[in-house]
């Protein structure tokens, strides 16, 4: 049975992280087996030296090994790519192809950036994993494959599969066992180990002495975020050895090639608020007019009674009341539903509103706090519909996603109110 050192040396692996050294055990214990393996990671943790430790391993070893990008691979030819195609299936099938599940029949194939792979390709793959069957496109022949399948993706699968871009089936199917590998930065110790490494490698390479770290550019070195992992800092080992005239490189030349060393970037913080929140205030912001519609029929009923009652005094005290009443009840509602204030700032003007009785003798006018243009629904929409048409230039696409109705409602409210 090999053991994880010998397997580091024999594969080139630089190292000594807890979670690295696991992941190469994980990867010496399934090989023997048949089962699907996923290995997730950063972008550049060395993903692909998981499944070559497999297939050589395993009692595939004799068989094909093929590693697929399928981030590479457009959408439009994948399933070719993978299944094969018969002659004519598509415009530019002059022949038959034979696709990597057939050629790596008795094999091993990597699938790297398995996330990225279209719905329907997944349907075609999951296929495989259950009963080892696939069709070629434009074919109705099912085929029979027997591969191994090891696959590798650098994106969050859970969320992927909340956001309905990966089928969680298939998710299972693949990741019967995980092997994670861990960021560079979570790797302090290996750091300067693996700088080493490659500073030997480029020296030999371009055939000159290998660069060396002072005391302080190792400190630097380990403590950098490395978001480009392993990848970055091969590709930063391999400029100071070429652009470097000095072998010795301290903190300050090796700050020099480091992106954004030192520099604090404000945050970009996400606007959680999605659809369904604006839609919620929106109700909350409809239910407050009606009510404030409700009163403000009252108050015309009063005006009416006003109009054709002798007693002017009784009646304008109850006026008053009212008037008192809605403005507190307004002004209680939209205290307490905080989410809609900022909705509803642009509505809270002052304005009058004239009552003149038809009778001479009872002419008034009474200056109250409401405003009735807002109090108008059908008037507020179409301004809304206004404001939002002519913030997106006339697109009903955007402007309906921002009004919180379908394209097609919105198309016939313009057409209704001849917009």
């Amino acid at each position: 049975m090999e053991t994880v050192q010998s397997i580091k040396q024999r594969f080139g692996i630089i190292g000594n992280d807890k979670s690295l050294n696991r992941g190469i055990e994980k990867s010496i214990q399934v090989a023997s087996t048949d089962i699907s393996v996923l290995v997730t990671g950063e972008s550049g943790v060395g993903k692909e030296a998981i499944p070559k430790i497999i297939h050589q391993l395993s009692h595939r070893k004799h068989g094909k090994y093929i590693a697929v990008n399928c981030g590479a691979i457009p959408e439009g030819t994948i399933d070719s790519e993978l299944f094969g195609h018969e002659k004519g299936a598509f415009t530019g099938a002059t022949q038959t192809r034979s696709g990597y599940f057939e050629v790596a029949d008795g094999g091993t194939i990597f699938l790297d950036e398995v996330g990225e792979l279209p719905m329907t390709t997944q349907v075609r793959l999951l296929r495989v994993l259950e009963n080892g069957e696939f069709i070629k496109v434009g074919s109705s022949k099912v085929q029979k494959t027997n591969v191994r399948i090891v696959a590798a993706t650098n994106i969050k699968m859970f969320e992927a599969i909340k956001k309905e871009k990966f089928r969680e089936d298939l998710y299972y199917r693949l990741s019967t066992i995980e092997i994670n590998l861990p960021p560079l930065r979570k790797r302090k110790q290996d750091i300067h180990l693996l700088f080493r490494k490659f500073s030997s490698d480029f020296a030999v390479k371009y055939k000159m002495p290998t660069i060396r770290l002072t005391e302080d550019s190792i400190d630097l070195l380990e403590n950098y975020s490395w978001t480009g992992n392993i990848r970055q800092l091969r590709n930063i080992a391999e400029q100071i050895s070429v652009l470097e005239s000095k072998r010795e490189i301290n903190h300050t030349t090796l700050k020099s090639y480091l992106p954004d060393m030192g520099m604090q970037l404000p945050a970009l913080v996400k606007d959680k608020r999605n659809n369904s929140d604006f839609s919620t205030e929106r109700e909350i912001l409809y239910k407050v007019l009606f009510d404030m519609k409700s009163d403000l029929n009252d108050l015309k009923k009063l005006t009416l009674e006003l109009m054709e009652n002798e007693n002017y005094q009784d009646v304008q005290k109850k006026n008053e009341n009212l008037i008192q009443k809605i403005y507190n009840d307004s002004e209680d509602k939209l205290k307490n539903e905080s989410k809609i204030l900022e909705l509803t700032d642009h509505i809270k003007r002052e304005d009058k509103i004239e009552v003149v009785a038809e009778n001479k003798k009872y002419d008034f006018i009474e200056d109250i706090e409401e405003e009735e243009e807002t109090l108008s629904l059908h008037d507020k929409e179409i301004e809304l519909i206004k404001k939002s048409l002519l913030r997106h230039s006339g697109k009903r696409k955007l402007a309906a996603e921002e009004l919180g109705i379908s394209e097609r409602t919105l198309y016939r409210k313009i057409k209704q109110y001849d917009l």
